[in-house]
């Protein structure tokens, strides 16, 4: 698991080249603000292999998050991390490690019956009640959600992750009630704390795609104050002294900026966005899909590029993400060694500041 020691000393080898704001804190380990996201790619062995690259080059370039998730790829995604981690010049303790369960996960490849597969590897070994699963392939029923933790320590070939995410619990909307949802997350957050105090995982959060930054009303829509409060009554019933909720990841981007300007959440002074209400809750924030899924690589619109600093509009695309209030870390998917050096190499420029920041809405 990563450690403050660990995490310092690499700050202390890549920090000389990067701007002040590069590395921020978890707690108390520093973490890039630039981090690697495994998400895109097909399952094969090529793409593999040019995870394994990417993963090593980022580790040892000055990128010291690894975000992924056990349904990427197939588990693929997972396996390709953990060999690269084992190969790559930097000790464990200094890398912070995320991933995420929620959505029910092939082996390898897609099966020629998905339907089958779910029923025989979940459903008939008891790890899954088939009326937790919405749309068939997702759920977050506690003893499911652990389930997936063990493989994804198995896949990573670690002992622990630093963060492990409840991903896209939103989903489970389409098939029950938002207080059962609610219901699910707590028990479920029980088994995580349980999971904190026995050391395999540091934190873990939740990683949406709707939730957090769409409107009240929406289907999907989840309040954050009250997966807090449900985190905390899980803590308090397996006896932690507090919460170790420590994260939310949404998507945030130039073309994807809702999580700044939807004022969705309740906050003690009113309705705010979940990056305000996250920062004032002190949760640390991963924004996911900085590139916007490569349309940023596309251009940025004029009146934002020419505030910006970074050579490519890669750098300029992920240096507006670090900007945000309350962002942690922003996080790009590659497969490529290359665009993961010039990833990276955002972190050498200062994101905006607030007021500049603020001035892009005007």
């Amino acid at each position: 698991m990563a450690t403050a020691d660990g995490t310092f000393r690499y700050k202390e080898r890549h920090g000389d080249r990067m701007a002040r704001t590069y590395f921020r804190r978890v707690r108390d380990r520093a973490v890039s603000s630039v981090g690697l996201g495994t998400y895109l790619g097909d399952p094969t062995d090529d793409v593999d292999d040019d995870y394994y690259r990417t993963v090593r080059t980022a580790l040892e370039g000055g990128c010291n998050v690894v975000d992924t998730a056990i349904n990427y790829r197939h588990q693929r995604s997972e396996r390709a991390v953990g060999r690269a981690l084992r190969d790559a010049d930097v000790d464990r303790e200094e890398v912070f490690l995320a991933t995420k369960g929620g959505f029910v996960p092939f082996d390898e490849s897609k099966p020629e019956r998905p339907g089958r597969f779910v029923q025989a590897e979940y459903v008939d070994t008891g790890v899954l009640d088939a009326e937790d699963l919405a749309h068939g392939s997702h759920a977050i029923a506690p003893g499911f959600v652990e389930d997936q933790l063990d493989r994804s320590l198995a896949n990573l070939g670690v002992d622990a992750v630093d963060l492990y995410y409840v991903h896209n619990p939103e989903t489970q909307l389409d098939a029950r009630p938002a207080e059962a949802v609610y219901d699910q997350l707590e028990a479920t957050f029980e088994r995580l704390e349980r999971r904190v105090a026995a050391g395999d995982v540091g934190h873990y959060g939740v990683a949406t795609w709707e939730a957090f930054r769409v409107p009240r009303g929406h289907d999907h829509y989840l309040d954050l104050g009250e997966v807090i409060s449900r985190a905390r009554s899980a803590a308090k019933s397996v006896g932690n002294t507090a919460t170790h909720l420590r994260a939310v990841q949404v998507p945030f981007n130039v073309y994807m900026a809702d999580a700044f300007t939807v004022d969705a959440q309740s906050g003690p002074e009113g309705d705010q966005s979940v990056l305000w209400y996250a920062h004032e809750a002190g949760l640390n924030v991963f924004a996911s899909a900085s590139l916007a899924q490569g349309r940023v690589l596309d251009g940025i619109p004029d009146a934002v590029d020419e505030r910006l600093a970074g050579e490519t509009l890669a750098q300029r695309g992920l240096n507006f993400a670090r900007s945000a209030p309350g962002v942690t870390c922003a996080l790009a998917g590659t497969t490529s060694p290359e665009h993961v050096r010039e990833n990276v190499r955002a972190g050498e420029f200062e994101p905006l500041g607030a007021d500049a920041f603020d001035a892009v809405f005007e």
